[in-house]
């Protein structure tokens, strides 16, 4: 991050701003995305980060810290959005007809949703430490740091978090298998 960019932005300048904004917004997004697991979820929290950003830049002490002070105010903008619209609702994405164009990937497929059905069952606060942790590579310490919240709970959230994930995969697994076996009978 540029530092120049952040000193000049919380002076106020909202080019820098608005400079600092278009470098950020896609790795905002996809953490946001990761954790809220919807699209439109994902967008207005990290509009709603940017917003707050905006307004308390001028608050913040260490510049250097920029990018870990902006996770944490998108992790809290992702807690205040999945509090907001706590139902769990479907996104259908329609497939285009025509044969695929890569080698078959439907094991991958399988994974993936098995995954994501697993990952909409975390809490938020899971969700978020998950992500952080696996996603951004930050160790306990540094989430505990930078979400105000003791490392044993960040331990703790992850813990639950593998745990939950596990039991979701291997109910999946259970339950693809029972189904392929009653397709065969």
């Amino acid at each position: 991050m540029n530092l120049a960019l952040v000193e000049a932005a919380r002076s106020g300048d909202e080019e820098a701003f608005a400079s600092i904004a278009r470098g950020s917004v896609d790795r905002l997004f996809v953490v946001a995305h990761r954790i809220l697991r919807d699209v439109g979820r994902a967008e207005d929290a990290v509009q709603q980060t940017l917003v707050t950003a905006w307004r308390d830049l001028p608050a913040l002490r260490e510049t250097e810290r920029f990018e870990a002070w902006l996770h944490r105010i998108l992790v809290h903008a992702c807690y205040a959005e999945a509090k907001r619209v706590s139902k769990w609702t479907a996104n259908v994405v329609a497939l285009p007809v025509d044969g695929p164009a890569t080698p078959d990937a439907t094991q991958d497929i399988v994974t993936r949703d098995a995954l994501d059905r697993g990952f909409r069952r975390l809490p938020s606060e899971q969700r978020a430490a998950f992500v952080l942790h696996h996603y951004l590579g930050w160790s306990v310490a540094e989430i505990a740091e930078n979400l105000g919240v003791p490392a044993e709970s960040i331990r703790s959230r992850l813990r639950y978090a593998t745990s939950t994930l596990r039991a979701a995969l291997d109910a999946d697994a259970r339950t693809t298998s029972t189904t392929s076996l009653e397709r065969m009978a």
